[in-house]
């Protein structure tokens, strides 16, 4: 089993380092099935939150080549999704995750937002209820190059937020890394409105673990760990939450003291 080279704590959060994306995708997969396994055997069932995005995918990938879980007993739920967009968009998160969670696994259930609604916030109320209807016993986590969690950006984070899933605007930071990471051909084509769960449903969870790989999050994950907890860095509030993980590569973690 790979083992990270370099483990601390911020406040309350545990923090890894690892070598390498792929070794810590290794090994951040391993944990995670550790703990379902671990989950299903003492309560027969579990709800997952699942991110989408770069850092995901060798994860993902990892979990899926290891087996071992009943996944036929987990309900898996998503963090966001474009307002606007159709589930068969090269950049939906319902297409990637159908792609390349649900029909590799086969969930009890995969519960998706509906991006394309006629009636968004009618969807913000509908998701709401599902999340709710259980304890989320994991979820996983990217971080954005603004910092946000989920479509959590700056300008529209809330940690009292009233809310489980709104509709946001996006910022301009987050939209051109859309089209940094290949997901759009220009910023005109990323939609500015999203729907996102939010930070206080996020932090519900039993278990958090945010992968954030690459040298393009070396300087959000300086600010995250280094300076206040804050919105202008949304993801600083996993420092709050001993239950969370922060996974990096020796890349992403290049700037700190």
């Amino acid at each position: 089993m790979v083992a990270a080279k370099n483990f601390f704590r911020v406040d309350d959060l545990q923090v890894q380092v690892y070598n390498s994306e792929a070794e810590m995708a290794e090994n951040v997969a391993q944990i995670t099935r550790k703990y379902l396994k671990d989950i299903l055997a003492k309560q027969g069932k579990a709800a997952v939150l699942l991110a989408t995005g770069n850092s995901q995918l060798k994860f993902l990938d990892a979990l899926i080549k290891l087996g071992g879980v009943d996944w036929s007993k987990i309900t898996l739920f998503h963090l966001d999704e474009y307002l606007g967009i159709t589930a068969d968009h090269p950049a939906s998160f319902r297409r990637y995750l159908r792609e390349r969670v649900e029909n590799k696994l086969t969930p009890q259930e995969f519960h998706y937002i509906e991006g394309d609604t006629l009636e968004p916030v009618a969807e913000c109320d509908r998701y709401t209820q599902l999340l709710q209807a259980q304890p989320i016993d994991l979820c996983c986590l990217g971080i954005g190059e603004n910092g946000h969690l989920a479509f959590n950006d700056p300008d529209v984070a809330n940690f009292h937020d009233p809310y489980s899933v709104k509709l946001v605007k996006l910022d301009i930071v987050n939209r051109q890394q859309q089209v940094n990471t290949g997901h759009f051909p220009n910023i005109d084509s990323v939609p500015q409105y999203a729907f996102t769960v939010t930070l206080p449903l996020i932090c519900t969870a039993k278990k958090i673990i945010c992968l954030a790989p690459e040298k393009r999050k070396a300087q959000i994950v300086k600010q995250m760990l280094q300076q206040i907890i804050s919105t202008d860095c949304p993801a600083s509030i996993l420092r709050r939450q001993s239950q969370a993980t922060l996974f990096l590569d020796v890349d992403s973690a290049s700037l700190l003291d």
